[in-house]
């Protein structure tokens, strides 16, 4: 089964008053362009992050996000006390020094002084919280991996669609093969008798409309594009990591569809090859998407 290369993933862990957030999704792109938003507690283990994304994920656009949600009631700056005591003293000194006037509102005044709201503890990651953490990487990882999945499966059936139509619309271009060799001589003839007035050698003109015919053969093209058909099947079939292998294919494809349409000289068969480019427009599109 082939991937997609759009997805989705979201998973939460809990670790004490925490709740850890591990968020990711990805877009189409040639390789693996990688994009990371991380906690800081968490900043050590963006490496092996980054492996673990890498891993699973091969190619795409990738942005990941990893935070944490705490209570409230962890979430304020502590008053530092010391801090406190220690300015409310120096400015009684100072005032009584000086002659200045306290302040009216202490609490007003020492809590705008500075570091006494600045949290000084120093947090370290346990290998606790980390595996907690990591759990969650991993459970986001793969919801992403089961998104693309979904929508793998949901491409492999429009590609389905897309080469059955071709392949009909390849198939109904037979009727008109004959006919076209039939307009193609009755109007050289017509133009050799009524409008040029000359006169031929039959077995001469023969030979060079079988000549001429013969350039305009489609039957190698048709050929092509058949086993071009199989073989993007087959592809499909390989699993993921075929996306890029299906664009050259359909391009190979698109080649062959372009050179009958330019031998075709047939109204009926050049509206055929029409459609079938717009099919295969519609697969080269959705290719872009495929792992």
């Amino acid at each position: 089964m082939i991937l997609s290369m759009t997805g989705y993933g979201k998973a939460t862990a809990t670790y004490g008053s925490k709740k850890i957030c591990a968020e990711i999704k990805s877009l189409n792109s040639k390789a693996l362009d990688l994009s990371t938003r991380i906690a800081p507690l968490y900043r050590e283990k963006e490496m092996e992050i980054r492996t673990l994304i890498a891993q699973s994920l091969e190619r795409g656009k990738v942005d990941f996000n990893l935070w944490i949600e705490e209570d409230a009631a962890q979430q304020g700056a502590p008053i530092n006390r010391a801090i406190v005591e220690s300015y409310h003293a120096q400015i009684k000194a100072i005032s009584e020094a000086t002659g200045i006037p306290l302040p009216a509102d202490w609490f007003a005044t020492l809590l705008r002084m500075p570091d006494v709201l600045t949290r000084t503890e120093v947090k370290e990651l346990s290998d606790e919280e980390w595996a907690a953490a990591r759990m969650a990487v991993m459970e986001a990882i793969e919801k992403l991996m089961d998104f693309r999945r979904q929508e793998g499966a949901a491409l492999e059936k429009k590609f389905g669609e897309k080469l059955d139509n071709i392949e009909r619309l390849l198939h109904s271009i037979a009727p008109y093969e004959q006919e076209r060799t039939e307009k193609i001589r009755e109007r050289i003839l017509d133009s050799l008798q009524k409008s040029l007035g000359v006169e031929y050698d039959k077995n001469r003109f023969e030979q060079e409309l079988i000549f001429y015919i013969e350039k305009l053969d489609i039957n190698e093209e048709k050929q092509r594009l058949t086993n071009h058909l199989s073989y993007f099947r087959e592809t499909m079939r390989e699993g993921h990591g075929q996306g890029k292998k299906l664009g050259f294919i359909a391009q190979e494809m698109g080649r062959e569809i372009n050179t009958t349409g330019s031998k075709s000289n047939h109204a009926e068969m050049q509206n055929i090859v029409v459609k079938m480019k717009d099919e295969l427009e519609q697969i080269k599109e959705q290719v872009l998407n495929v792992m």
